[in-house]
């Protein structure tokens, strides 16, 4: 892992992608600021629209100071996992659900465009961080924390912001087995992020050192 910065052809891309991640997120509840079903609680309970906002943040410091150090890399892979996680679950499970996200471009924005844009940069700017448990559990402390808060706030405000995360329907027991299912899928994700990244900075090495 390289100390120095990235370059600004990289830079700058990172600080327009954040900006027009920024400008999806706030344009839901600019829209509808004047209509009282929406609910800016419920909009900020979608794994969608918190993962966005952390891409936002990651970009923006990545585009401004760029730090090179483990725990910022650390905290990129991890960015990089839950938008991968974003992009993958909107395309399997949730393509044809509605899920609030009803402009087709910021549909395209949170769930394709800014989830390929996160793994590119991961790739355009690899980290070896190893394959650690340590790590792969940190990094699925927040998606699971996530589902905790949504099985525990559902009951309460009756709404759950996914099909796979309401049990009313499909029953806890059915419940429990996809996201067990989903809890092994998302730790296979943040293996590869990890490879990926270590793979990358490997290939590399040669061309920076030699």
């Amino acid at each position: 892992m390289t100390a120095s910065a990235a370059p600004l052809w990289i830079r700058i891309p990172r600080f327009a992608f954040a900006a027009l991640g920024l400008v999806a997120l706030v344009w839901i509840p600019i829209r509808n600021f004047d209509d009282s079903a929406f609910s800016a609680a419920n909009y900020f309970s979608y794994f969608t629209i918190q993962s966005t906002v952390l891409a936002v943040i990651v970009l923006v410091v990545g585009a401004v100071r760029d730090p090179r150090d483990r725990r910022w890399q650390a905290i990129r892979g991890a960015t990089t996992l839950y938008l991968l996680i974003t992009g993958v679950v909107y395309a399997v499970l949730l393509a044809k659900v509605e899920v609030m996200l009803t402009d087709k471009w910021i549909n395209d924005v949170v769930h394709r465009i800014l989830p390929l844009v996160v793994m590119l940069d991961w790739v355009l700017v690899p980290a070896t961080l190893g394959i650690t448990r340590t790590l792969i559990g940190a990094w699925l402390i927040y998606p699971a924390g996530y589902g905790a808060y949504t099985l525990i706030r559902g009951p309460i405000v009756d709404w759950y912001p996914y099909p796979f995360l309401d049990p009313r329907e499909q029953g806890y027991i059915s419940l429990i087995i996809g996201l067990l299912i989903l809890s092994g899928v998302f730790a296979l994700l943040a293996v590869a992020v990890v490879s990926l990244g270590a793979l990358v900075a490997r290939r590399r090495e040669p061309a920076t050192t030699g």
